[in-house]
């Protein structure tokens, strides 16, 4: 069971669905939709048959919980991101031939009868187990309405499906110290009605598939993580949930389930491509049955069980559906260090990168292609994103195609010259353009998306090269017929990058197009045709003016970013902070000794040798006295000498590193965190007096 090696009759290339629970971001992009639309998009101009589907996952227990947070419906919920989802994609230019959602109908049906037939089958068991269970919120919890600690690796906030520390798949009951995100609560166990798919009767299938059939042609972690689970034997899963939000199960005895999503999501699969094939008037089936049909599935690393042994049984249980030829999961992507959070905000938001950076989507395509996470988390910084679009996108590709179409119109009005005889260097030129093709294809047909890139700008780079080796603005001044040849060759690599550039830079290619006039019968051009030596752009072709490829991004739109995210620091930094819980009660008697005074500090000094000591003098009204106070990190002595404090003056004297200390000093924190003397009121108020 080897990927297929002949030619395949169609490609069906599908996208993670992405929970409607909130926006777009880098990652998502960087991981799953920026590659995928790369390979769709290079097997369209291949012509080839493609199905690029993809859809809103909307029952996930996510959607619920951001439901109940917001306090409004998951309608409500579904609908307004999966709007926001959907424009972003578009604006970005992901090129879906279809985007639906599993809130359609034509789902609903979809994934009903997929769970109707492998009931009937007997492929389902049923089985009553204790769930975990919020006895406050009256309901069963599922899996991301449980919070605890990972058995396997301590994380004390591991979601109740999986670990995002360690990565671990769990089951709720798995979790140490569960408790429920509703109400906080620590949940019971009752017991609760479910079916499951038997994943171990698949082992031996999945053992030859997998194992045997796709050793050398999976990435290596998509490989390792199911290799791992089959070894570790593969137990039922539970395919129903007990939720009022989601497909409701539909055979006798499921009132009041739904089915669960890991069931629905990748069925949504089918069921985009159903939609796709109706309002297409196609027939859908091909695209999934048929032998000779290609089936990818581009997700990332968390997703790798579901797609690669849970899908797969799923479809081998139904009986007639083809299984991916391969699934070439990403590792994640982090941001400026730290791990992309939705709840904390810690995120590039694609809706928001459209409007801050218009025009510019090729710009953060060929960022995170250039810095893909294929074989390892990798990092985003907008430092680098500048770096690559004025140092490579700027600098190499914008500046070789300005340059050669404005020469173009200085020397012949914008029309293409005709060659004289072809130099060494001109055919040893030509001959590296027609490579190109064949470099970036192998690249891509083996999903390494960040060679390919780097190989589309190596042809920028030739193109550079070659007219700086050859001065077309010197040599004009005694030989023009030269010129003309030079011109000619520098076109055809133009010509060149138009065609070659469009998968990853696909806003790109088409203002490249039309500066070359690329749109007429005459000047079409084909990814093969570049490969062959034919010409690519014919003498007497009249070419457009020069508009610039790209633009330089500013030091300043740099920081404004960078400040953004520190305020989401400090935000997230202050929202995390406890408020520590109240102390035992004590009776007023008790406060009633503390004898709190009005003090001026009127010394200061570093304690030596002590990175957080401030040894002060504090005339307290009563007398003068020594304080050691641990605030040096915050303050100079300079500054707080004269300075007005809360003294607990009948604290009982404590020496610290051989100073006695004969009080303390009353302080707190602000709102950013910083340590604030609590200040009597300045005006009249004289040393010594009580503060009551």
């Amino acid at each position: 069971m080897t990927e297929n090696l002949k030619t395949p009759a169609r490609y069906t290339i599908t996208a993670a669905l992405p929970y409607t629970n909130g926006p777009i971001h880098i990652g998502h992009l960087a991981g799953v939709y920026v590659p995928a639309d790369i390979y769709a998009r290079y097997q369209r101009l291949l012509g080839k048959d493609v199905a690029f589907v993809c859809g809103s996952d909307e029952h996930g227990v996510a959607i619920s919980m951001k439901a109940k947070k917001e306090g409004v419906t998951p309608k409500d919920v579904i609908d307004k991101y999966h709007a926001i989802i959907k424009k972003s994609f578009e604006d970005f230019g992901i090129s879906f031939d279809n985007y639906s959602r599993t809130s359609a109908e034509v789902h609903h049906e979809t994934a009903s009868g997929f769970f109707v037939k492998l009931y009937g089958q007997g492929d389902f068991i049923e089985e009553t187990t204790a769930q975990l269970y919020d006895q406050e919120a009256n309901q069963f919890l599922a899996d991301r309405f449980v919070v605890g600690t990972c058995p396997k690796c301590g994380h004390e906030e591991a979601y109740g499906d999986q670990c995002e520390n360690c990565g671990s798949t769990l089951n709720a009951t798995d979790l140490i110290n569960p408790k429920s995100t509703i109400t906080g609560a620590v949940p019971t166990l009752k017991e609760t009605k479910h079916w499951f798919l038997p994943l171990d009767r698949y082992e031996d299938f999945l053992k030859e598939w997998i194992l045997e059939g796709h050793k050398k042609d999976w990435k290596p972690n998509v490989y390792g993580q199911c290799k791992s689970w089959i070894d570790d034997g593969l137990k039922p899963r539970a395919v129903t949930r007990d939720l009022d939000w989601g497909i409701p199960v539909p055979v006798k005895g499921g009132e009041g389930k739904v089915l669960y999503v890991w069931f629905d999501a990748p069925i949504g699969y089918i069921s985009s491509t159903k939609e796709w094939a109706a309002r297409e008037g196609k027939d859908w089936e091909p695209y999934w049955k048929d032998e000779n049909t290609k089936l990818l599935h581009f997700i990332g690393k968390d997703n790798i069980v579901f797609h690669c042994i849970i899908f797969p049984s799923i479809l081998k249980a139904h009986g007639d559906y083809i299984l991916p030829d391969n699934v070439p999961a990403n590792e994640f992507l982090n941001l400026e260090g730290n791990k992309l959070s939705t709840s904390k905000n810690w995120a590039v938001w694609l809706h928001e990168y459209l409007d801050e950076f218009p025009d510019m989507q090729d710009v953060l395509r060929y960022t995170l292609t250039a810095n893909a996470p294929e074989t390892k988390d990798n990092d985003f910084t907008w430092k680098d994103f500048q770096a690559r679009n004025n140092n490579e996108l700027v600098a190499i590709f914008g500046n070789f195609i300005n340059r050669v179409v404005v020469l173009t119109h200085k020397y012949y009005n914008g029309q293409v010259p005709a060659p004289g005889q072809l130099s060494q260097v001109d055919q040893e030129t030509l001959e590296a353009l027609s490579g190109y093709p064949d470099l970036i294809s192998s690249s891509i047909e083996r999903y390494r998306f960040r060679e390919a890139s780097q190989e589309l700008m190596n042809l920028a780079r030739l193109g550079n090269k070659y007219l700086a080796d050859e001065e077309p603005w010197k040599v004009i001044k005694q030989d023009e017929e030269r010129v003309k040849t030079i011109m000619f060759v520098a076109l055809q690599i133009a010509t060149g990058l138009a065609v070659l550039s469009e998968p990853f830079l696909p806003f790109t290619a088409d203002k490249l197009k039309q500066i070359l006039a690329m749109g007429s019968s005459t000047t079409e051009t084909s990814w093969a045709a570049i490969g062959t030596k034919d010409v690519l752009l014919p003498p007497d072709h009249q070419i457009n003016k020069a508009e610039l490829l790209f633009r330089k991004v500013e030091d300043q739109e740099i920081q404004a970013q960078l400040d953004k995210l520190e305020a989401t620091k400090k935000t997230n930094e202050q929202m995390n902070k406890e408020v520590e819980p109240q102390k035992d009660t004590i009776t007023f008697d008790d406060f009633s000794k503390l004898d709190m005074r009005v003090g001026t500090i009127i010394e200061a000094e570093k304690m030596p040798k002590a990175k957080k000591l401030l040894v002060l003098k504090v005339d307290t009204g009563l007398d003068t006295r020594t304080i050691v106070s641990g605030i040096a990190e915050s303050f100079t002595p300079e500054e707080i000498v004269g300075k007005k404090v809360t003294v607990l003056v009948n604290l009982a004297p404590r020496a610290l590193r051989g100073v006695e200390s004969e009080g303390m000093i009353l302080m707190t924190e602000n709102a950013d965190g910083k340590l604030v003397f609590i200040n009597p009121d300045e005006d009249g108020v004289d040393n010594g007096f009580t503060i009551n």
